[in-house]
């Protein structure tokens, strides 16, 4: 089985990502996407982050009803920062019978040279990536394990997001519905 793993902060988890994991799912030989909730990733003010554990729950409020979807919570427990190397190594261990790959946006495979043992990474896993309009993806995207997805563009940003809920702007059409609810339940993002 073919896993894709989609790692992110999901500081929230909006209709953006949805779109991008589905299109993966339908349209490229992935059997299952993963969302891989991150703690902190290395490039970014971990202050700026909600809990893990609101996050992680926010991110399976959104897939619940969506079949070949589900979470993982495998960087919670790995050292911080989270590095892609050391959690692909902990899902190999973990679920031996799983091909992973990985899913990326064409930003992050412009600076995947710079991540932490990139070689190893492609030499043992493939990249699926969607297009970014400020990025064409790099020297990388002609990496035989590279495939380059023709995903619909999305220019939704969780950062917008939070700005935006912050200045009292209606965002919910851009976020999962049950995603919403519990944002604005919970007062998150207003402050």
């Amino acid at each position: 089985m073919k896993v894709g793993l989609y790692f992110g902060t999901y500081n929230p988890i909006h209709i953006g990502h949805l779109v991008i994991a589905n299109y993966m799912l339908q349209f490229t030989d992935l059997d299952e996407v993963w969302y891989v909730v991150t703690p902190h990733n290395p490039f970014k003010k971990k202050s700026t982050l909600l809990d893990d554990r609101q996050r992680l729950y926010m991110v399976n409020l959104a897939i619940e009803d969506l079949p070949g979807m589900r979470s993982t919570d495998i960087e919670f427990g790995l050292p911080q920062p989270s590095y892609t190397a050391n959690t692909l190594a902990a899902l190999v261990d973990k679920y031996p019978d799983k091909d992973f790959a990985l899913i990326m946006g064409a930003d992050n495979l412009q600076t995947f040279h710079k991540w932490k043992n990139y070689e190893t990474i492609l030499d043992y896993h493939e990249l699926y990536v969607y297009p970014r309009i400020e990025a064409d993806g790099g020297k990388l995207k002609e990496h035989p394990k590279v495939h380059m997805v023709d995903a619909p563009i999305m220019q939704i940003a969780s950062t917008f997001i939070r700005k935006a809920i912050k200045d009292k702007k209606n965002v919910s059409p851009m976020l999962p519905a049950k995603v919403w609810q519990f944002i604005d339940e919970m007062n998150f993002y207003k402050k």
